[in-house]
């Protein structure tokens, strides 16, 4: 597998790739092709599919505009693996070398409390968002005995740390610090295909995990 792995020399490609895009054009001689917006109004939203991967790193599901506040994001997966955890995350700092922990899921759904929906994500201010699926050890069972306060899979998580980076915190997490220690230095799962249905983006990763995604956008 070609490595995907955040590191230094990779820093500037991120930043690039989730900096604002400016809208798809095609320029032909005498002629200016715009390619069409994946977009549809409901309720005095733009609901828009309008997300992208990049060939350079093809573990990475990014906005092709910058969400901006008052956004609503909508992340639907659609099956996770026991041992799959697919994490928003938005830059922490400028050049994104720390990056700041959004919402994750795991097969069971989000792990952290949602007033309103566990499947929507109100953005408060604008900056570069993007999603990825990673892979950690499973939980077997005999853990579960002696861990009386633990669940199944990993539930809690440091909020800041470099991106494409998911570190499980919590006492479940210590029983599996050398698993997770290892995991660590793994790639994040590439993307296997994508597709448009109409205003939703949907990713299919390798293994088969499916993601439905969309932003609604205030109309005025």
């Amino acid at each position: 597998m070609t490595a995907i792995r955040i590191t230094r020399a990779w820093l500037p490609i991120v930043f690039s790739l989730l900096a604002p895009a400016l809208g798809a054009q095609t320029d032909l001689p005498r002629v200016t092709v715009t390619e069409p917006a994946y977009i549809r109004h409901h309720g005095g939203y733009l609901i828009s599919g309008d997300f992208k991967v990049d060939p350079r790193m093809p573990a990475v599901v990014f906005p092709a505009q910058a969400l901006v506040k008052d956004d609503i994001l909508s992340i639907q997966p659609v099956h996770l693996s026991d041992d799959e955890y697919l994490v928003l995350q938005e830059c922490a700092v400028a050049d994104c070398s720390l990056a700041r922990v959004v919402r994750v899921w795991n097969a069971g759904g989000a792990t952290s409390i949602v007033q309103n929906s566990e499947n929507r994500i109100w953005i408060q201010h604008e900056n570069k968002y993007f999603i990825w699926l990673k892979r950690l050890p499973e939980v077997f069972s005999v853990v579960e005995w002696q861990c009386g306060s633990c669940n199944s899979r990993f539930t809690s998580f440091q909020s800041l740390s470099p991106p494409l980076t998911l570190l499980p915190t919590g006492e479940l997490a210590a029983h599996y610090r050398a698993e997770l220690d290892k995991a660590e230095q793994t790639d994040p799962v590439p993307v296997k295909s994508e597709k448009h249905e109409g205003a939703t983006f949907v990713v299919t990763f390798v293994g088969g995990s499916t993601v439905r995604i969309k932003r609604m956008h205030a109309a005025s």
